[in-house]
């Protein structure tokens, strides 16, 4: 997947979440998404080529970085906890949604119930 596509397919996904938002607070090059004032995604352009950031559990950003070449620690964010996103390699649409997902919900799981937009525990699951 290219740089462009990375983006677009990244905030679509976002811009589909209840409660999230972007902004710019770093200038109008950092798109910056969040949910109930938490960082869930980070889209730039800062290291030369488009990056997408985003929350992980640390087992799951390991395991994300030894298969697919294109995922890296997180780009200015705690590496043990926020992986990035470059585009090639093999990283698809849907595991990019996917990504994009869980990051918001690790941060509404920080949440206080009460001003969570959608239960962590609940929220995308289908009825079997």
């Amino acid at each position: 997947m290219d740089g462009t596509r990375l983006h677009a397919h990244a905030a679509a996904r976002a811009d589909e979440l209840p409660g999230a938002g972007l902004e710019h607070p770093f200038g109008p090059e950092h798109e910056v998404y969040k949910v109930r004032g938490k960082v869930f995604m980070l889209l730039s352009a800062a290291v030369g080529h488009e990056i997408v950031t985003l929350k992980a559990r640390p087992a799951d950003g390991a395991v994300l970085r030894e298969a697919y070449p294109e995922v890296s620690p997180g780009y200015h964010m705690n590496k043990r906890h926020w992986i990035t996103l470059s585009p090639g390699g093999t990283l698809d649409a849907a595991l990019l949604a996917d990504l994009v997902t869980e990051s918001y919900l690790l941060v509404v799981e920080g949440l206080p119930r009460g001003v969570r937009p959608v239960d962590p525990e609940t929220f995308g699951r289908r009825e079997g």
